[in-house]
């Protein structure tokens, strides 16, 4: 594993920490972290209320290639809908409130930026 890789991992890992205390915060109630299975992974599974949350986690240290949430794009969006549609066949979740959240940090410097984007995105058809 490389230098770049276990630096991305880390702040991979760190953004989700941030993410999860800032849910929490705005009364989520984390469920799961790094749900996994075949077809991928979800950063968090939360409930917000009654409604069942996917959290897709991005951080960036710059805006160089663009935002953190623009990098959740179609495909990224289509892998996290499969993944969280699975997760509900597994766990026997029906007739239960969903929705998609993403939660962008950038980390520049000493600052960090973080913002939370309700229901970012619907299952894709």
């Amino acid at each position: 594993v490389s230098m770049i890789e276990r630096s991305t991992k880390a702040q991979g890992r760190s953004g989700e920490d941030l993410a999860q205390d800032y849910l929490r915060k705005q009364g989520y109630k984390i469920i799961e972290r790094n749900y996994r299975c075949r077809y991928g992974e979800i950063d968090l599974i939360a409930r917000d209320g009654e409604t069942l949350v996917f959290v897709e986690v991005k951080s960036r240290r710059s805006t160089a290639f663009g935002t953190p949430e623009e990098a959740v794009g179609a495909a990224k969006q289509k892998k996290i809908s499969i993944v969280a549609l699975w997760y509900l066949a597994e766990r026997n979740i029906h007739d239960t409130a969903a929705r998609f959240d993403v939660v962008s940090i950038l980390l520049t410097g000493r600052s960090r930026k973080i913002e939370l984007i309700r229901d970012a995105f619907d299952l894709p058809r």
